[in-house]
């Protein structure tokens, strides 16, 4: 849901009030580092779109049969692509013409293209097209790490969000949601330790999470996670 969404709260407000206010943009440019949150957002976005029983300020209930069939990933009307294996200009084509039809379930067709900068030009081309005379029920959202890398004539038919790196204190309260949903015992040092680590990036954290949790055997503690990052302790480094 919305509210999961950490260290990108000018965006969520942003697309919150475009739907409260009924301004649906027919393209989003998703931009920013990996692991801040850009195909999560598009993913949650998608489900308010489409969601049967909206909350307060159009939070997805998660519990109607759009919600999860979007979260499983089987929803007929969003539509995920991976444009590092889909980049010819024989895929956008196809994209095309079932853009065409009317969504089977919801509201809403929606179109998430992961990694977008890496289309070739002839598929950029072609998916310009599309997005100049997109039908009404069809929302693209474009997600890449590289906006320097997409076509200025794309960029300008899209509503642009630049997601940001989170902060250190942002990753640890996340992680210590996951730790406390999880069972899982920690050291507030260890998972300071850990989003130092990530660089910013919260998909990047979890992964060291995940790992501490099965190099410590479900038990996250600093001197273990050091050990395991390799990292050299601040004392040895004082001495020397």
């Amino acid at each position: 849901k919305f509210n999961d969404l950490i260290g990108q709260d000018q965006i969520i407000k942003t697309l919150k009030n475009a739907l409260i206010k009924d301004r649906v943009a027919h393209a989003y440019l998703f931009a920013g580092p990996r692991g801040t949150g850009k195909t999560s957002t598009a993913k949650v976005f998608a489900k308010s779109l489409n969601c049967e029983n909206p909350g307060e300020n159009f939070e997805p209930c998660g519990e109607c049969n759009s919600c999860q069939r979007i979260a499983k990933g089987n929803s007929l009307d969003v539509i995920e692509i991976d444009a590092a294996s889909n980049r010819g200009i024989d895929e956008i084509r196809e994209l095309r013409e079932k853009v065409k039809f009317y969504p089977g379930e919801g509201k809403y067709k929606v179109y998430i293209i992961d990694e977008v900068h890496m289309l070739t030009k002839g598929a950029f081309n072609a998916l310009l097209k599309t997005l100049e005379e997109p039908p009404e029920s069809v929302v693209f959202i474009l997600a890449t790490t590289e906006p320097h890398d997409v076509i200025t004539t794309i960029m300008s038919r899209c509503q642009r969000f630049d997601f940001s790196l989170l902060s250190v204190s942002e990753i640890v309260e996340r992680l210590t949601y996951i730790c406390e949903n999880e069972d899982v015992s920690y050291e507030e040092d260890a998972l300071n330790l850990i989003a130092h680590s990530s660089n910013g990036g919260l998909r990047d954290a979890i992964s060291i999470l995940d790992q501490g949790i099965s190099y410590t055997d479900g038990s996250i503690e600093t001197d273990a996670v050091s050990q395991m990052l390799g990292k050299i302790d601040k004392k040895i480094l004082s001495q020397f």
